[in-house]
């Protein structure tokens, strides 16, 4: 008996997310959308996950667009989204009303499958948005978030998907975000899964530790319907299984995809020449690599790590991080490493590695986690740490969401007009405030997506824009407008590139390292000064000020929170160092900030 396998291609969003930092841009892909339409896939994976961030906080993309002109050059084909659950695509848990008010846009503006995870595991986070999906008449994908721990028991992952198929989930799919899965506990698995429940099954799994494609021919062989795969030019390490290479391995078998492979083949030369635009986000962290089966880091968390450890120039600790990871990790209850889980532990680890000592500094977000606000932890977690972080506050014990209020009336109002469109008021709420500089930005006509910058040549110095034409942009540093033009690019050595450049006229050679730091002309990136006395304040991460708790003249308690900084998409309370009187204070909201400098000084 024959059983055809269907296939997913990521190659619209998780394949160039893991690979490339999810910088692809929209007219990059529209060229080819028409023979991508033709091949005969179940469903192409175009949006969710990251990319609803990257769209509006880098490439200065209008999603929601994006999304309409996939639908309009892919009227054959199924298009699907990651979407977080109760967190939708954000990284905290949003009410009600705007889970269900976005997912009915999703939809109206092209999503037809939506493939629905909680970081926890926790049920109860899924369940409106499965329930807004089947309003909408469109396909619910429940999922089990794979991991492994003492907790995470085939068992387990059964109960969760007969809890699932109780919501009116339509498919389940097995989502293995980084590269866990080895092939005979994927067969396990998934024959659990055919034996209990009756829906399709699907595996998504990343080629972290390079076993991917093998599997998948386990899952298959086991009853599993459906791969996730990704065209060869953006495919294997910390992407997925290549597309070609899996419809050529099940062709003339039982399990035919029936896909055409020359068509695919064309579209994988497509793709070739389009991932060199973008070498610039390419990470050195993509390949192969089986220290995931340890550590259990995801390839887009391990190159994230990367790029927060080499700002401060620390890229060296690197293995202490991976190896405080799992320890971070045990005293939260095992929680699968996704987002925003792998954020939590991730910043969680370099904390306690930069700073010496473990949960010295606790982020807000691994306290919350503390609380419950994120959901039920799968295991037992640190009752010591737990009362270490949030005292005697309460522990909930509800679905968190049900604490919540209606938000969407506030967020129309707190947007007020620079909103155009419900679609508007959604992107605000993902991300309120890059959402609002993306719609002050548009309405103000200066979106300027970020600069791709050229090929170097081998041994040379490339130059930016066509034609050797340079790049121009303005730069507004404090309320002062610099013409930048870059004229050329060296090649990058010993972690170094150099730029060559004008400013105002003026040319300059700019050597950057680490990644955020440059040294031009004797500039520097901060002229905050080092902090040196007992009482001033400084943080141990690069990040942003989210807010200034204090002001001048103020009174403050050793341990009370002064700053609060955001780094790696987390926040966490900056706290004074010594009882006294704020002196000074150095930075304001929305300020870059980098280890060691003053922000505020306490006497």
């Amino acid at each position: 008996m024959t059983k055809k396998i269907t296939v997913t291609d990521t190659i619209l969003r998780d394949a160039h997310q893991s690979l490339i930092a999810t910088r692809m841009r929209t007219e990059d892909m529209l060229p080819i959308c028409d023979k991508l339409d033709k091949v005969g896939y179940w469903s192409l994976e175009v949006w969710g996950g990251a990319t609803f961030d990257a769209c509006v906080r880098f490439l200065k993309e209008d999603p929601w667009e994006r999304l309409r002109k996939f639908k309009a050059a892919l009227p054959n084909t199924r298009l699907q989204m990651l979407l977080r659950g109760q967190n939708l695509l954000g990284y905290r848990h949003y009410s009600d009303d705007v889970v269900r008010a976005f997912v009915a846009k999703a939809a109206v503006n092209g999503i037809d499958v939506f493939r629905i995870f909680d970081a926890m595991n926790d049920v109860r986070n899924l369940r409106v948005s499965i329930e807004a999906v089947k309003a909408a008449g469109k396909h619910a994908q429940g999922t089990l978030s794979y991991t492994t721990s003492p907790v995470h028991t085939v068992e387990a992952y059964v109960t969760q998907a007969k809890a699932m198929q109780a919501m009116g989930i339509d498919s389940i799919a097995i989502k293995d975000m980084a590269g866990l899965l080895t092939p005979f506990a994927t067969a396990e698995l998934v024959k659990a899964l055919k034996a209990e429940v009756d829906l399709p099954v699907f595996v998504h799994s990343h080629d972290t530790a390079g076993m991917g494609s093998m599997c998948q021919l386990k899952a298959i062989e086991a009853g599993a319907d459906h791969i996730d795969t990704a065209i060869s030019s953006f495919a294997w390490g910390t992407s997925h299984p290549g597309t070609e290479s899996m419809v050529a391995a099940l062709r003339g078998s039982e399990y035919d995809t029936g896909l055409d492979l020359a068509l695919i083949q064309e579209i994988g030369m497509y793709f070739h020449a389009v991932r060199k635009k973008y070498h610039q986000f390419e990470s050195e962290f993509t390949a192969v690599d089986t220290r995931v089966q340890v550590n259990q880091v995801p390839g887009g968390m391990m190159s994230n790590l990367a790029n927060q450890l080499k700002e401060q120039g620390a890229l060296n600790r690197i293995n202490e991080v991976f190896a405080e990871i799992p320890r971070v990790r045990e005293d939260l209850g095992f929680p699968p490493l996704v987002t925003p889980t792998s954020q939590i532990v991730g910043t969680q680890a370099v904390f306690n590695v930069l700073a010496g000592a473990r949960y010295k500094t606790i982020t807000n977000e691994v306290k919350l986690y503390l609380q419950g606000r994120y959901g039920k932890a799968p295991g037992k977690v640190n009752e010591a740490l737990r009362k270490q972080a949030i005292g005697s506050e309460e522990v909930i014990d509800v679905r968190p969401a049900d604490l919540l209020k209606p938000e969407m009336a506030k967020l129309r109002e707190e947007i007020g007009a620079l909103a155009k469109s419900e679609e508007d008021v959604l992107t605000f709420a993902m991300f309120p405030d890059i959402g609002r500089k993306f719609l002050e930005e548009r309405a103000a006509g200066t979106l300027t997506p970020e600069v791709l910058l050229p090929i170097p040549e081998a041994g040379g110095v490339a130059p930016v824009g066509g034609g050797g034409v340079p790049t121009e942009f303005v730069v507004d540093v404090h309320g002062e407008s610099y013409r930048v033009d870059i004229t050329g690019v060296g090649v990058k050595g010993d972690g170094k590139r150099h730029f060559y450049l004008s400013i105002d006229g003026m040319p300059e050679e700019v050597v950057f390292e680490p990644l955020n730091d440059f040294v031009a002309g004797g500039a520097g990136s901060s002229k905050r000064k080092s902090a040196s006395a007992p009482g001033d304040v400084s943080t141990t991460m690069p990040g942003n000020i989210v807010d200034v708790l204090v002001k001048e003249g103020d009174t403050v308690k050793a341990g009370q929170a002064v700053l609060i900084t955001e780094a790696m998409k987390m926040e966490t309370e900056v706290q004074a160092p010594i009882d006294g009187t704020v002196k000074a204070i150095h930075v304001a909201k929305g300020d870059r900030v980098n280890p060691g400098e003053v922000l505020v000084e306490i006497a």
